[in-house]
């Protein structure tokens, strides 16, 4: 499937041929679900955590005698129904993450892709260099295409000046071609691909 590149400036550059293996597939919202599920397990830090009675510091002598008191029975006062006590059956630190086959990793990224492309939302760009590292000015430029929502990736270094220029406005992301995964990409409205991207995608994912 052939695809327009388009500059920065919003001028026509030229067009690409898409593979169809990677940018045309049919729709898998199961496929999407489960990996960005991983995604997002693999992102917790899993350092929940609680004092059981044996952390908690105090004597655990009985604290009054067992009879004759008119009260409860009671022991130590590091059990957990006294305040200040130690938590019953609390979280531990753990790690979140599960494993999820390769090959639905792959055909995850692939499906993320050919939804962008199905929806018209996925747009190659001649290169995303910028020299001067202005914001004001690349605001403009992307005013001009019509991005206020959208994921920028370029090639295996993103450039600095346009990086720099792009951290100082909302709803838009930069990553390196390396960095493409499913969550960044359906988080925004609109993906952006640089020829480079492209080349090293299909090289990827082929």
């Amino acid at each position: 499937m052939k695809s327009d590149i388009v500059t920065l400036d919003g001028k026509k550059a030229g067009d690409i041929e898409l593979k169809e293996s990677i940018f045309g597939l049919e729709a898998r919202p199961d496929i999407l679900q489960r990996v960005v599920r991983w995604q997002l397990a693999k992102r917790r830090a899993g350092t929940h955590a609680v004092k059981f009675r044996s952390d908690i510091r105090g004597s655990g002598a009985k604290i009054y005698r067992q009879k004759g008191t008119g009260r409860a029975r009671h022991g130590t006062r590091k059990v957990n129904i006294f305040i200040g006590g130690g938590r019953a059956f609390g979280p531990l630190p753990r790690d979140h993450g599960f494993k999820l086959p390769k090959k639905v990793r792959v055909l995850g990224l692939k499906t993320a892709l050919s939804a962008k492309q199905a929806a018209k939302k996925l747009i190659v760009i001649d290169c995303l260099d910028l020299k001067d590292g202005k914001t004001a000015g690349l605001k403009k430029k992307l005013e001009k295409l019509g991005l206020a929502n959208a994921l920028f990736v370029g090639g295996a270094v993103v450039n600095e000046g346009f990086q720099k220029a792009l951290s100082n406005l909302p709803n838009l992301d930069v990553l390196p071609s390396q960095g493409i995964n499913v969550y960044d990409i359906l988080r925004r409205d609109t993906l952006v691909l640089s020829k480079e991207a492209v080349a090293s995608l299909e090289e990827r994912l082929q």
